[in-house]
């Protein structure tokens, strides 16, 4: 049975769909959108949205009892594939800061995101 992940150190679901699951061995978030769950508000920068998508999935997965190196597989969804060189190197540091692996990864850019976010990060973490 899965149980549903909801911690308020990253953005309330803004549709019908959960923060994320926790299938026991496995857990897998929702795309996290660049919104500081403290402002509400949403960083204009690509860098800054890529660090604080990253942060919201990884407030979700530290819910579960797990960290950064839990982390196997991440899809990234980017509006602007010219800006990929940016969010790479955010990504970079964000995995090297945690002393994490770097975990597999999609990236694909899309015609739009929710609330025209820039980025939009997803990821699976195992035990």
């Amino acid at each position: 049975m899965a149980e549903i992940l909801n911690t308020t150190k990253a953005p309330l679901a803004i549709g019908p769909y959960v923060q994320g699951v926790n299938l026991g061995g496995m857990v897998m978030t929702s795309g996290q959108l660049p919104i500081n769950p403290q402002t509400k508000q949403m960083p204009e920068d690509i860098t800054e949205q890529t660090l604080q998508s990253l942060n919201n999935a990884l407030s979700i997965i530290e819910e579960a009892g797990l960290n950064a190196s839990n982390i196997v597989k991440t899809t990234v969804f980017v509006k602007d594939l010219n800006d990929f060189p940016l969010v790479n190197t955010v990504y970079g540091e964000f995995f090297e800061s945690h002393n994490a692996s770097f975990p597999a990864r999609s990236c694909v850019e899309v015609a739009r995101l929710p609330m025209d976010a820039k980025v939009e990060i997803e990821v699976i973490a195992t035990k």
